[in-house]
């Protein structure tokens, strides 16, 4: 799909999609309850349906409806071959699951997600006594448990996915267990999944991030859980609020654990106008400044930051970008790439992005490659572009927002031309 999206004001009031994060987790944990449990404002975006897909496979008992998903759990397999989709952590939660039971079961995914390094996963799983393999690193995986418990040292330096994965899986196996993690990154998705097991009746032990300590024998509750705003996908309506109007997101919480609700101080930081007043945040066009900030904790920040810094007023710096390599795409890479080619002065340093502001283009048919969050800043960025810029893979959002052009025409005072090819 090619959307053409023309600059333009924007002006409104939107709620904020729901986290597909918190909805993962809330499945995977709705599956390993006994009973029916039911997930309000739920995410239904591809992420979320791959995991409900899983969660099927392995036994749960899915009902989708208008304002819910109501999941009867049971870890009863159906099916030995799980299908991730392009969810990252869908694979790294259900690789984990798994291997709690003592058959085979067969891991697979799609597009970008079938060139994401899975060794890690493998490693650390073979520590736990499960038979793990790759094909040759890279998915499909093939597990086979029963997880043990044991105390073992694993590496959270790549990702915390997997850490998330084995805090949901170890609770109920019989012995106790001790996760010894070095270079954690993304410590907020920790907390955020001890969150989720709280509200199903399991309790995880966190010493300062260095030491996890999983008591056996825990049995999953039945639970209502309401899936919170996505801070991830409202980081780009906040970003065009700051660049190209004035825009009022709802259902956004400032005591959520989600790891990107930094973007407001980064808006308040480069001279954005931002009120927060309840679960609510305006954002209004300012006098931009340049910034530097280090998203080692939030990398899914840095495609919505670079829009913003193409509009401000000099030279802005985004470290902590190493992590962009495993993502759907290269995204240090496609940033530089897709950005220069409408006109932003963008180097890529590997571990830093180097952001000259300067008025952007446009006027050029760019690529999302495929990945959602690249898609996304490419029209945050067309909205104060000299010409409009077409996007090529506009579909990529799916995969976290599905409403993201919708949104944006409402919000936009010119409507933009949607052209499918």
């Amino acid at each position: 799909m090619i959307v053409t999206v023309s600059p333009s004001e924007i002006s409104g009031i939107l709620t904020a999609p729901p986290s597909k994060s918190s909805m993962q987790r809330a499945v995977a944990a709705s599956l390993m309850a006994e009973g029916e449990s039911e997930i309000l404002n739920p995410s239904l975006c591809d992420d979320a349906r791959s995991a409900i897909s899983m969660a099927e496979c392995l036994g749960a008992e899915v009902t989708i409806t208008d304002r819910s998903v109501r999941v009867k759990g049971g870890f009863y397999p159906k099916s030995t071959l799980l299908n991730s989709g392009e969810s990252g952590l869908g694979v790294r939660i259900f690789s984990a699951l798994s291997a709690l039971g003592d058959i085979g079961f067969t891991l697979t995914g799609e597009g970008s997600l079938l060139s994401r390094p899975m060794n890690l996963v493998t490693d650390s799983l073979k520590k736990f006594g499960v038979e793990a393999h790759s094909k040759g690193g890279y998915l499909p995986l093939r597990i086979r448990g029963p997880l043990k418990g044991r105390k073992v040292t694993i590496d959270g330096s790549v990702s915390s996915q997997l850490l998330t994965g084995l805090l949901l899986a170890l609770p109920v196996v019989n012995d106790d267990s001790r996760i010894e993690v070095t270079g954690l990154k993304s410590k907020p998705y920790i907390d955020l999944t001890i969150s989720v097991l709280n509200d199903f009746g399991i309790k995880i032990e966190n010493n300062n991030y260095r030491e996890f300590m999983i008591g056996g024998n825990q049995k999953y509750k039945s639970s209502t859980y309401n899936v919170e705003g996505d801070w991830s996908g409202a980081a780009f309506i906040l970003v065009m609020a700051a660049i190209a109007g004035n825009v009022t997101v709802k259902n956004l919480s400032l005591s959520s654990h989600q790891p990107d609700k930094m973007i407001i101080e980064i808006l308040r930081m480069a001279g954005a106008s931002v009120v927060e007043k309840d679960n609510e945040i305006r954002v209004g066009k300012g006098s931009l400044k340049p910034f530097m900030v280090d998203v080692s904790e939030s990398p899914d920040l840095a495609p919505p930051l670079v829009a913003l810094a193409a509009n401000c007023n000099g030279v802005s710096i985004i470290e902590g970008t190493d992590r962009l390599r495993v993502k759907e795409s290269n995204r240090g890479n496609t940033l530089q790439k897709e950005f220069t080619r409408i006109g932003v002065n963008i180097k890529n340093r590997g571990s830093s992005l180097e952001i000259s502001g300067s008025q952007i283009k446009g006027g050029e048919t760019v690529f999302s490659h495929n990945d959602h969050r690249i898609a996304m800043a490419l029209a945050t960025a067309a909205l104060t572009a000299e010409r409009a810029i077409k996007i090529e893979g506009a579909e990529a959002v799916s995969k976290s927002y599905p409403s993201f052009f919708i949104d944006l025409e409402l919000l936009r005072k010119k409507t933009f031309k949607d052209k499918v090819t």
